[in-house]
């Protein structure tokens, strides 16, 4: 007791002459109980207090919803949907003659090996399950509707048979362990593709034998020479990689509308190796490339790259300047130039690090940028040279599926595999100290990230949402998810009131 009371003592009186916090100053010791709250405060709304279609980025969930596909291969529910229907959102229109099984035109002829859990016994405090062999149906497309990128333009074009695929994901924003468990799973899984993110390409990226979309952004991280110019050479050097099929141009990102951004405690020795920068010390990307500064400029570059790889060259975008979009579609129709994709990115959109009022302002979201691309690119009659891939917060079945009927040809998706090999959200990206050992290259942590588990959760994932995008094209009376059309997808206000999204006039209006 003495010993407490002279804790509490030394305690009050430092709370009680300490300059920095006036609420210690006003109330010692009381006024710890409210820091220590708020240091929790996140954990307990997220799994105490929040329902489970609350909390941002994504709810509880949508959070377990990848979980279960990634861990069981599973989307399977009970009693009923937990979404509030009140809300204004999205449906898909159905078929009064859904397709039958057998009408649907995919691809299972060849089965992937993986693992999911089963046999679970779960106690108040203890758990366990057991780790099973499973022969998956992969949900290809096939072979004569796989989506083709660069298809009339290049020597070597990029052909998919997955509507599917890893968002840019930059090794420093991510450790060794998960960049290589993402490698090891999508390859696993196939059909698929990983985005390098803007980092450069390493190893691990190369470790699952997966195809691989090089990002490129203004820190020319991968392709540049000593004094930070664009090299040639070593982008020559890259696209002789033969994973790499294609190269995308990071004009912006949705969380951030500038160049990349890593704090200094991230960038490890084999890191600022990579980069070619200084260990230990933060990087900021320029805004923009030097190399381009307009759509002509930046077409031509385009053009070299493709002539130099021979491989589909893309650019990634955020949507905000509709002029600019305008002027962009029309340089591509009066110059017959252009790239071959168009990663759209909706301004609510993950990211490694940014600033506030970037993620929170800046961009438009991606239901309403990517019918907006699509609707340009076809005024100028530019549309069918062109693959839009969007990104955004699409992490399931029935988001991708919008998303496809919006426009899409294919999707990107981040933080959903970033969800399947373990991370829960703690949003700790920046600071290094990512507690499941995801996005840290700090050692230590890194070692709870076991890749020879954490791989096929990330094939079980992308299985599950081919399988989910199959059932849904069912439900529609379509016999492949590559025939999506806005006319397959109705709106619903808040008042309940629907709309045909046909109906809906998304276009410029003059000024």
């Amino acid at each position: 007791m003495l010993g407490s009371v002279a804790a509490a003592t030394y305690l009050y009186r430092k709370d009680d002459t300490q300059k920095e916090h006036s609420i210690l100053r006003n109330f010692p010791l009381i006024g710890r109980l409210r820091y220590l709250t708020e240091q929790v405060g996140p954990e307990l709304r997220q799994y105490l207090f929040d329902n489970n279609n609350e909390g941002t980025p994504f709810s509880r969930k949508q959070f377990e919803d990848v979980v279960k596909s990634g861990k069981y291969k599973s989307r399977v529910i009970g009693f009923g949907s937990e979404r509030n229907f009140d809300e204004a959102g999205y449906y898909i229109r159905n078929s009064m003659f859904p397709k039958l099984r057998e009408e649907l035109r995919l691809d299972n002829s060849q089965k992937i090996d993986t693992k999911v859990y089963g046999d679970m016994k779960e106690g108040l405090l203890t758990r366990k399950e057991i780790l099973k062999n499973n022969q998956a149906e992969p949900y290809f497309l096939r072979q004569e509707d796989a989506v083709i990128i660069g298809e009339n333009t290049c020597q070597k074009p990029f052909k998919l048979k997955g509507l599917v695929g890893q968002s840019a994901m930059s090794y420093g924003a991510l450790g060794k362990n998960a960049i290589t468990a993402l490698s090891k799973g999508l390859g696993l899984a196939g059909g698929t593709w990983m985005n390098t993110g803007e980092g450069g390409i390493t190893k691990y990226h190369l470790a699952g034998n997966v195809d691989i979309i090089m990002q490129i952004g203004p820190g020319l991280f991968g392709v540049k020479t000593p004094d930070g110019k664009f090299s040639w050479e070593e982008f020559k050097k890259k696209s002789d990689i033969e994973q790499v099929k294609a190269f995308e141009i990071k004009l912006a990102q949705g969380a951030k509308i500038r160049g990349g951004h890593v704090e200094g405690q991230k960038v490890t020795m084999e890191v600022a190796k990579i980069r070619m920068v200084e260990p230990g010390k933060t990087i900021n990307s320029p805004n923009r490339f030097y190399e381009f500064t307009n759509f002509s400029e930046l077409f031509d570059f385009v053009q070299k790259m493709r002539d130099v790889s021979g491989k589909p060259i893309g650019i990634k975008i955020v949507v905000g300047d509709l002029e600019a979009l305008e002027e962009m579609a029309k340089t591509m129709r009066d110059t017959g130039e252009g790239p071959d994709f168009i990663t759209v990115d909706g301004g609510e959109g993950g990211t490694g690090a940014t600033y506030q009022e970037l993620a929170d302002a800046v961009g438009l979201p991606i239901m309403s940028a990517l019918p907006l691309v699509d609707e340009i690119l076809k005024k100028y009659g530019v549309r069918n040279r062109i693959k839009l891939i969007a990104s955004g917060k699409l992490i399931s079945p029935d988001k991708v599926a919008i998303a496809l009927a919006m426009g899409a040809d294919l999707v990107n998706i981040a933080r959903g595999f970033m969800i399947s090999i373990g991370c829960i959200m703690a949003e700790k990206c920046h600071t290094n100290h990512c507690p499941a050992g995801v996005a840290t290259t700090d050692s230590k942590l890194q070692e709870g990230l076991v890749i020879e588990e954490k791989q096929y959760r990330v094939a079980n994932y992308v299985i599950s949402l081919r399988e989910g995008l199959f059932n849904l094209a069912a439900a529609a009376g379509i016999d492949t998810p590559i025939k999506f059309e806005r006319k397959h997808i109705i709106h619903k206000d808040n008042y309940g009131r629907v709309s045909s999204v046909c109906d809906i006039n998304l276009a410029l209006e003059k000024r």
